[in-house]
């Protein structure tokens, strides 16, 4: 894979899911509730595919903020689970901190709800030490569109670059030439663009017609 500097290296990559809990959910207004869920679990599922280390963590889990939506681990079961409690930026809890350091990579592709907090105050944290920051908005969520809006613009000003959830998937996934093309297609008909389900049946059909 060709990189440069605006782009992800899936070889140095780490995707961080941070508070993605059934309670800060219910405060989401800038996503619905179905399409958040889904971009979260792509992530996972991807990272699986690509062999991507993937860290997840909580604030205070068994509080009003809830669980951890099961999803998460249940797409990768390779993810690691950094459990804290107290801290509401998830770097000043060293542990999670730890935790990414032990994979020796230097990109982090952020997703934490709520995204003016859970996403971006580590995400500040990590570009003040030198890291390459994504933030996943479309995988965050948060209190308003203004909220979201604002976060944006100051993450992108410490340096961050804001993607989507469909273009990490994108970038990561790189080409159509690998074996795992079909799981990439199968994560992406499943959660983020069912309507391309019926393209690939009328590729396939095509395809049969022709023999």
């Amino acid at each position: 894979m060709t990189s440069n500097k605006w782009m992800i290296d899936t070889d140095d990559a780490v995707l961080l899911l941070i508070d993605h809990q059934t309670g800060l959910f219910q405060l989401v207004r800038d996503l619905d509730y179905t399409t958040l869920r889904n971009n979260v679990i792509t992530l996972a599922k991807v990272a699986r595919i690509a062999k991507i280390p993937t860290i997840s963590t909580a604030s205070v889990p068994d509080g009003p903020n809830g669980p951890i939506i099961p999803e998460i681990h249940q797409s990768n079961p390779d993810v690691v689970h950094v459990p804290r409690n107290g801290p509401i930026n998830a770097w000043d809890h060293r542990p999670f901190v730890d935790a990414i350091e032990s994979t020796k990579r230097r990109t982090l592709l952020i997703a934490g709800t709520l995204t003016s907090i859970c996403m971006a105050f580590p995400a500040l944290s990590a570009l003040a030490e030198g890291y390459k920051v994504f933030c996943i908005v479309d995988a965050s969520g948060n209190l308003s569109q203004m909220a979201t809006d604002l976060t944006i613009a100051r993450v992108t000003q410490a340096g961050a670059m804001p993607i989507d959830t469909f273009a990490v998937m994108s970038e990561v996934m790189n080409t159509w030439n690998r074996p795992e093309a079909m799981d990439f297609a199968k994560v992406m008909v499943d959660h983020v663009v069912p309507a391309y389900g019926a393209l690939m049946d009328s590729y396939d059909t095509a395809q049969k017609s022709a023999k």
